[in-house]
């Protein structure tokens, strides 16, 4: 017989108690816990029956004798979709779509599953948050015209689970996860019981059928995908949708994917017609410098297998308070406190009073330590006022000694910049030996940030 008791769960968390509580101790937030039914059934006949060897379909085995198969990839017609996704859409893949409201994650998918169904694919839209016609006016707009394109709009699982089957597609795209229940769950749609139990429902049909399924995940104030954390854990791949709403520029970003590498953006536009590759980004974030002007200089950074180009902007202004500003967007604040007090402590600079604001051009987010030598120029740019070469780009990154050491893929990075027209690249020393440099772009090995000083602004001599 079944049992049924109660149970209090976190709607920020997941937390579980067996009795109310005004705070949760998971995430320490008030008024987030809700009373949910749990259903228990002792299946003593099952595990009787596993020990006796009945109904066991597989076994161990070796892990030798395991056949490899490479899982075939479905070309999506996006370059920077297959790189975010490692090179295509994996059959049987579970992948979970998060970012910020109106950003373009419908948009995007909607222009997927078109693409896909021109290519004689099945593919099924499941709409929770608008009607049929609601979906057929933005498919219009886009410029969507396939029969092989259902859209399905409705918020029960086991009416889309039977729609899945009978249809039979080769994608399922499920907008939004929030909004499809379990009939057999009291809580309410997307409570964390309901959203853990359809996302692991979605996950046994992608495996057991091979069919890929996107779900598109809400996100909290935070910026986080709203739901349990386990939600992330449970899919094969994370993607996160980021960018400014009144920006046309949209990220795409992998945050956990078991089928290629994390570390992969791929880079649209948002036009008219829909999301629009950008082929080259190094040109958009460069297109609108501005020439001879200080506290600004361009940085060759890497984002996963591609090198990226981007302008970091620094002001440095004297402050009123006790305690001077220190505003980062884009980049780590806590790392522009550390190159200042470098520059402060090694090069003499006075820098305690002074509020200081950092920016990647873009909307770009970097955090790799190969830019610090372009933060620590962009600073000492702007604190003095002198105007760095507007074809100049540095790589490097900065120690606590002043040194400048070495970074990956150096020659990715130096070849980037003299392929957009930069002459001059101001790298560690150490990155010199072992390989070709252009014939384009002149490159000069620094140890020292004062070295790197120097170059940067050599029209005038530094007094640091």
């Amino acid at each position: 017989m079944a049992k049924q008791k109660s149970k209090f769960v976190c709607q920020e968390c997941g937390y579980e108690t067996s009795k109310w509580m005004g705070r949760c101790p998971g995430c320490n937030q008030w008024n987030t816990m809700v009373e949910e039914l749990e259903t228990s059934v002792k299946n003593t006949g099952a595990k009787r029956a596993f020990q006796h060897g009945e109904g066991a379909s597989q076994k161990p085995e070796p892990i030798t004798k395991v056949i490899g198969e490479k899982e075939p990839r479905i070309d999506t017609d996006l370059p920077e979709l297959n790189r975010v996704l490692g090179g295509g859409i994996v059959p049987g893949s579970l992948v979970l779509v998060g970012g910020d409201p109106g950003i373009g994650k419908s948009t995007l998918l909607l222009q997927v599953t078109s693409i896909l169904a021109d290519h004689s694919h099945k593919v099924l839209y499941i709409s929770g948050e608008e009607s049929v016609k609601q979906t057929k006016l933005r498919a219009d707009r886009l410029g969507v015209k396939a029969d092989s394109l259902f859209v399905f709009a409705e918020t029960d699982m086991d009416l889309i689970e039977h729609a899945i089957h009978q249809i039979n597609p080769t994608l399922v795209v499920i907008d939004s996860i929030q909004t499809v229940h379990q009939t057999n769950i009291t809580s309410a749609p997307g409570s964390v019981a309901q959203v853990r139990e359809t996302t692991s429902s979605f996950m046994k049909i992608a495996k057991s059928r091979g069919i890929a399924i996107f779900i598109v995940g809400h996100v909290t104030k935070q910026g986080s995908i709203a739901g349990p954390k386990m939600l992330e854990h449970m899919v094969d791949s994370v993607l996160y949708f980021e960018g400014e709403q009144h920006h046309t520029y949209r990220i795409l970003r992998a945050v956990k994917n078991r089928f290629g590498s994390t570390n992969e953006i791929g880079i649209f536009e948002m036009k008219e017609m829909g999301l629009k590759e950008v082929k080259n980004p190094s040109e958009i974030f460069l297109e609108e410098r501005t020439q001879g002007s200080a506290g600004s200089i361009v940085v060759a950074s890497l984002e996963g297998t591609r090198p990226v180009l981007v302008e970091i902007q620094a002001l440095i202004a004297p402050s009123s308070f006790a305690n001077p500003k220190r505003t980062a967007t884009g980049v780590d604040h806590n790392r522009i406190a550390l190159l200042m007090a470098v520059l402060e402590k090694r090069l003499g600079m006075l820098l305690q009073n002074q509020d200081a604001y950092m920016n990647v051009a873009g909307g770009v987010k970097l955090d790799e330590p190969a830019i610090d030598l372009g933060l620590a120029v962009c600073i000492a740019s702007s604190f003095r006022n002198h105007a760095t070469s507007p074809k100049d780009v540095v790589i490097g990154e900065v120690g606590l000694t002043g040194e400048i050491r070495r970074v990956s893929r150096i020659e990715d990075r130096v070849y980037e910049a003299a392929k957009l027209g930069f002459e001059r690249a101001v790298v560690p020393t150490k990155n010199l030996e072992g390989w070709t440099y252009p014939d384009t772009i002149e490159v000069i090995g620094v140890s020292t940030l004062e070295e790197a000083l120097e170059m940067a602004l050599e029209h005038q001599a530094p007094r640091w």
